[in-house]
């Protein structure tokens, strides 16, 4: 490889923003740095490409090795430019957004970092770099797309009940929809079908549970 006869001296990384829908708010996945000037501070899992790395497999790797998860929907969010962002130097963050069942996968970090846990998106705690401004935009972005995609699919389990998937869209949404009008939408979108399988247990008789019928994006009408 030729080396570039430009004299710039830029770094690229990429953040990957993980949400997922835990007692019943939208949380996000948060690392707590150590280094200066960001000590105790919390960050969007992140770190700076390798060079035979695309920013898909960097973010991939980072999630990986930072937070322990792995084989969830991940797609580019944006890139963040700013030429201050980064106290340490000139560093431009391709963002990611991924989206993750309520799982109780054991979240692990490396020593780089203090901690790692999730926090609802309400009662954030202080943000390092400018990873307020990197999640409020991958809110926007899961706010948007949840209403004219299937993409409900990645934060739901393979099986589920129609209030588990109508949960879904209430909390991304921040409001309460109607069950009947819900339901009929999402029977008319074709997008689920029985699992064959019911959930017992509770004071109620068993709920019935569905499994969508594909798990690859597409564009529909939600609400």
């Amino acid at each position: 490889m030729t080396s570039h006869p430009s004299s710039q001296n830029i770094k690229l990384a990429v953040d990957a923003v993980i949400f997922s829908i835990k007692d019943g708010d939208l949380q996000v996945l948060l690392i707590q740095m150590k280094k200066s000037p960001f000590t105790g501070d919390w960050a969007i899992p992140g770190g700076i490409i390798d060079d035979s790395e695309t920013t898909i497999e960097a973010a991939e790797r980072i999630l990986k090795t930072q937070t322990g998860v792995s084989n969830v929907y991940l797609e580019q969010l944006m890139t963040f430019d700013d030429v201050n962002r980064d106290p340490a130097g000139r560093v431009v963050s391709v963002a990611h957004v991924a989206l993750l069942p309520n799982t109780q996968a054991k979240l692990e970090t490396t020593e780089k970092y203090q901690d790692v846990r999730w926090w609802p998106v309400k009662k954030l705690p202080k943000l390092a770099y400018d990873h307020k401004q990197i999640l409020q935009v991958a809110l926007d972005r899961l706010t948007a797309k949840i209403q004219y995609t299937n993409i409900a699919w990645s934060l739901l389990p393979l099986h589920f009940s129609l209030t588990e998937l109508q949960a879904v869209y209430e909390t991304i949404l921040d409001k309460p929809l109607d069950k009947r009008n819900f339901r009929k939408r999402i029977a008319a979108l074709d997008l689920i079908e029985p699992s064959g399988k019911k959930r017992e247990g509770g004071a109620f008789r068993p709920a019935e549970l569905y499994k969508f019928k594909e798990k690859t994006l597409k564009y529909v009408e939600i609400t």
